[in-house]
């Protein structure tokens, strides 16, 4: 895989994660520890730091055995061929082991379901994107090598678009507008995530008016970019948190909902083999539904 820096100055690690949302930062610096990444044919230093124009070459690791458990683990599938898998993420379930979930993820269900060719790097395999364990919706997986590296290339590109729906706090004078504001560690609370200069990433969020309903909106909104909580962080910063966040909302009940309510709408993708668009769909979950239905209640 290739990508061209569009400026100056930048940390290259800092650079190829934000190209690569599927993979961490410090898997980008063994990238570049174990010379996995080129420009110009020549290793480039952990440490080093991006010029204008210049075209950075990426090897990804061979896929290695995965010792995480395949667990059968029922899934909610709207597409699947040879090359790819879309599913509809229910609340609750994480989608790969971390501290704290070390299995009932989803890596786990997609070991049992697809088996050892799931493409991709340590504990993650065949996962190009994420979402958080609480939100709902559609997400993307890469079955083989080939499909990975086609995918994770347009989610950097911007051809893999996702759309979100969501009702949040408040009312707005328009009916569209951008958050571009970069995302962050919180430096106050570093379990969260926050707009903030300091070491921060850049950060783009679409978001249009579905309904209003007085306190509340529904709203549409699509990822420019793929920052962890970024929906949900931008509508914070605007003061129009999603209802229901733990995290980032007003920190108690209401509408009837126990998590954020944000679900992965609709996501459109080339077929990494075929080339073909794709634009695929899921129905919003049952919580959802019934805080609409509340809201239309109430008016």
């Amino acid at each position: 895989m290739e990508f061209t820096a569009a400026q100056d100055g930048l940390r290259v690690d800092v650079f190829l994660a934000g190209c690569l949302p599927e993979l961490t930062r410090s898997a980008v610096q063994r990238l570049l520890a174990e010379g996995g990444v080129t420009c110009g044919g020549a290793p480039v230093r952990k440490n080093a730091r991006t010029e204008a124009g210049a075209v950075y070459a990426v090897t990804l690791p061979e896929a290695r055995p995965v010792e995480t458990a395949a667990q059968d683990i029922p899934l909610d599938i709207v597409y699947e061929d040879g090359d790819v898998l879309v599913i509809n993420k229910p609340k609750g379930l994480v989608v790969h082991p971390a501290a704290g979930h070390e299995d009932g993820t989803l890596v786990n269900a997609l070991l049992y379901h697809c088996g050892d060719s799931l493409s991709g790097v340590e504990r993650r395999p065949g996962i190009v994107h994420r979402i958080d364990r609480d939100t709902t919706g559609l997400l993307i997986v890469a079955k083989n090598d080939f499909a990975h590296q086609r995918l994770a290339a347009q989610l950097s590109d911007h051809t893999l678009r996702r759309t979100y729906e969501c009702i949040v706090r408040g009312g707005f004078r328009e009916d569209s507008g951008t958050v571009n504001a970069p995302i962050g560690r919180d430096p106050r609370d570093r379990k969260r995530m926050a707009v903030t200069e300091k070491n921060s990433r850049e950060a783009v969020t679409h978001w249009e008016v579905i309904a209003r309903y007085g306190q509340y909106t529904h709203l549409r909104c699509r990822l420019e970019t793929g920052r962890t909580h970024q929906i949900r962080v931008h509508m914070a910063w605007i003061r129009h948190p999603i209802a229901g966040d733990p995290v980032y909302g007003i920190g108690k009940p209401e509408l009837g909902l126990h998590s954020q309510c944000l679900h992965a709408k609709e996501l459109t993708f080339l077929h990494p083999r075929t080339g073909e668009e794709m634009t695929l769909s899921c129905p919003r979950p049952e919580e959802f539904e019934h805080a609409l239905k509340k809201l239309q209640r109430m008016m």
